[in-house]
């Protein structure tokens, strides 16, 4: 008669083979790996080199007793300001910078032409004229001081910048509809081509308040109306944003 023998012992390290497999699978598993984190670099010498855009309402000081403005005066510019840090912590700084500006005026200031060709000045009443306005086109240059409380880490932060620009214009215009007839005055050679003026913003991240006085008057010399000199300086009111 023949005997089988049972394979208990092979059995059994299959079993324990299969144990050890199993229970190292579960252990990796759980393995919790570290963390990678980017490393990220601070910049301790950064500098708030900017992109400038400011919208603003536009008005004159110094004006003679029958001047008057109506409707909104826009005025808009733009440029790029390099920035110069004075301090260790950089919230003072210098800046200075170059850009363009387009300045309208609503008012009723008439500019017209003689029979020789010269300017003549003189002041509408609204009621005979649709439109009146004057505008001109500049390159500007601002020099300005800033404080600011930024950070290394931190875009976002309170400032006050103050400074004078100074702007070229190279093309003027005064425009009059009196509903029939459309008349223009281009270049004006009265008009003071050099402007300076002190200005102020002061604000939070994107958003300033900005305020600019001209301290030069509009024309070269003085103008009469009425036996009164047309001093008109400028005066512009509005938000100014700061790009990086």
């Amino acid at each position: 008669m023949k005997t089988t023998i049972k394979p208990k012992y092979d059995m059994r390290f299959l079993f324990s083979c299969l144990f050890f497999v199993t229970f190292f699978n579960m252990f990796a598993q759980d393995e919790v790996k570290p963390e990678i984190k980017p490393v990220v670099k601070i910049d301790s010498l950064y500098r708030e080199d900017q992109f400038y855009f400011s919208m603003t309402y536009n008005m004159f000081t110094d004006v003679p007793q029958s001047f008057k403005q109506n409707k909104f005066s826009l005025g808009l510019s733009g440029g790029f300001l390099r920035d110069i840090p004075l301090n260790k912590m950089r919230t003072i700084a210098i800046a200075a910078g170059a850009g363009l500006s387009y300045q309208n005026y609503f008012q009723n200031l008439n500019i017209s032409k003689d029979g020789t060709g010269a300017l003549v000045y003189g002041v509408n009443s609204y009621g005979e004229f649709v439109s009146n306005r004057y505008r001109q086109y500049a390159v500007e240059v601002p020099i300005e001081f800033r404080w600011r409380n930024s950070t290394f880490e931190s875009t976002k932060f309170w400032r006050i910048y103050g400074g004078m620009k100074f702007s070229y214009v190279f093309s003027n215009s005064s425009i009059l509809d009196d509903g029939e007839t459309t008349y223009k005055i281009n270049n004006n050679p009265d008009i003071n081509k050099i402007q300076y003026g002190a200005y102020l913003s002061a604000g939070y991240n994107t958003w300033n308040l900005y305020l600019y006085y001209g301290l030069n008057p509009l024309f070269k010399s003085a103008k009469t109306i009425d036996g009164q000199n047309i001093n008109l300086k400028t005066l512009n009111a509005g938000l100014i944003f700061y790009i990086l």
